[in-house]
């Protein structure tokens, strides 16, 4: 935040001042500030809140254009959540990186903004600025821009200025256009991805009622623009057109219900394959090279790009591509896109698959820590009834039950798959439970770790509720339990006992 309120120049001050004053001394964060504040001669004023006060800050915003006086306002509002030993908090000082965009796709020049009942001037030698950060500082309080000739989408923080919650009014299509040109890469990347969790809570619930799932064709269209953008960073297109988690998207549900989610999500990559399908084959074609492999960023962008295209492609149950990651596996001149090749051919089960697995194995099974993440890979598989599949790896030679970076791989692997763990049969909730006990008398540390996977229980469904409480209750019946298991292990029972009081 200190780089955000000073700029470059601003900060790198305050550092040399930092360090001719306490250049091998033990010192505090106040120090740090004190040297940032005297260095500019800034006013800082409650800045010094986020060392002392506890709790995310949760910000509001309400958005307003006056096409008469073309003027646009933006009024916040911000609240710390009261924490065990502080119920009131006072307002922090919010630094909020804020720019406007127009009908155009690109930014509004901006030159001054009213705060306070003055007018404050913010060109950059002697021009109108495109982001100008805007100091919160009060419970309420309105920043008003002047000269803006339309209606504008306000991208509001910009670079993630500071480490808050944000409530905007932003509405889907407004999201949709900042994912589709918002010059700033973050706030376009935090457009999709709150576009995409919202579009997939949406389809779960069509889902559920079963209902037809439809992709938004905005949605679709963003996701295009940026695939299709090449002025953009190609590390950075790969992250915009990565979807949300299943797991994040569970943890917002009310009752996390794994196989809508993963039925939905893999409906929209599905669709986003099939309808981006000719953009996703030209960008793994424009992005092979046959040259030597080198670690940089260039060279790392172009085969993330490549690589995430190639994994929805291979969501397709399509022969043409599947020769193409067949071609993408034999030819790679590098392990990051061999692996990504067989991670693409792991998603449809057959012969092809297995004896792609095979050959990786066959041609690296001498280094330990990529025959951890062969066995990651398959074990993390959504593939239906996987969980077979991983007790036949149990005996397989490249793995040992006394590793636990080789049970991490597999065992912790199979957690990965949300829809196979949380089986509604129980199987993975079964296989869990076993591992744990075994695990336990091996190496209770290892166990532990493997039980949390119990921990959260009551956030799904009645049945699997159920299903998992028996197994932690077998477990917990067990003779001779290890105290790092039975602590985990009871207190997730607890959690049950105070439900029902």
């Amino acid at each position: 935040m200190y780089k955000t309120l000073l700029g470059a120049p601003g900060f790198r001050k305050g550092m040399d001042l930092y360090f001719k004053r306490h250049d091998g001394q033990a010192v505090t964060c106040e120090d740090f500030y004190a040297a940032m504040r005297d260095a500019n001669d800034a006013d800082f004023s409650n800045l010094l809140l986020w060392y002392s006060q506890a709790g995310t800050p949760c910000l509001k915003v309400v958005t307003a254009y006056d096409a008469q006086a073309k003027s646009y306002s933006l009024k916040f509002s911000q609240v710390v959540p009261p924490t065990p030993g502080q119920p009131v908090k006072d307002p922090m000082f919010i630094p909020v990186a804020v720019g406007l965009v127009g009908s155009n796709g690109m930014d509004i020049p901006l030159s001054s903004v009213n705060h306070d009942g003055k007018l404050e001037t913010i060109t950059k030698d002697g021009q109108p600025v495109n982001t100008t950060v805007l100091r919160v500082t009060k419970k309420e309080e309105e920043f008003v821009f002047s000269d803006i000739p339309e209606c504008p989408v306000p991208s509001i923080l910009r670079g993630y200025s500071a480490p808050i919650r944000l409530d905007s009014d932003l509405t889907d299509a407004d999201l949709c256009f900042l994912l589709a040109n918002d010059s700033d890469e973050f706030n376009r990347w935090e457009a999709g991805q709150i576009l995409a969790r919202k579009l997939m809570l949406s389809l779960v619930s069509d889902f559920r009622k079963n209902e037809k799932l439809v992709l938004n064709p905005e949605f679709l269209h963003g996701v295009k623009s940026i695939l299709c953008d090449s002025s953009l960073d190609k590390e950075f297109v790969a992250k915009a057109i990565t979807l949300p988690g299943e797991g994040e998207i569970m943890d917002i549900m009310e009752i996390a219900d794994p196989d809508a989610v993963h039925a939905v999500r893999t409906f929209i990559r599905k669709q986003l394959a099939t309808e981006l399908k000719d953009e996703f084959l030209n960008t793994v074609k424009n992005n092979r090279s046959s040259e030597q492999y080198e670690f940089n960023h260039t060279n790392m962008a172009r085969r993330a790009l490549k690589n995430i295209a190639l994994a929805y492609l291979g969501s397709l149950e399509d022969e043409e591509i599947t020769e193409l990651a067949l071609h993408e596996y034999r030819t790679a001149t590098n392990m990051t896109d061999q692996f990504a090749a067989l991670a693409a051919l792991d998603q449809n089960p057959g012969k092809i698959r297995d004896e792609v697995l095979a050959d990786f194995y066959d041609k690296w099974q001498h280094d330990f820590l990529v025959v951890n993440k062969w066995l990651s890979l398959q074990a993390s598989s959504d593939i239906p009834g996987n969980i077979e599949n991983v007790r036949k790896l149990l005996n397989h030679p490249a793995f040992d039950i006394r590793n636990p970076n080789k049970v991490y791989s597999l065992i912790g692997g199979f957690c990965g798959s949300r829809v196979n763990l949380h089986a509604k049969d129980g199987s993975g909730y079964k296989f869990m439970g076993e591992m744990v006990l075994q695990l336990d008398k091996l190496n209770p540390q290892v166990a532990s770790s493997m039980v949390t996977v119990f921990s959260r229980w009551k956030r799904y469904d009645e049945t699997r509720q159920n299903l998992a409480k028996a197994q932690l209750e077998m477990i917990m019946a067990e003779n001779g339990l290890s105290e790092n298991v039975f602590e985990i292990v009871s207190k997730s029972l607890a959690v049950s006992s105070l439900a029902q009081v």
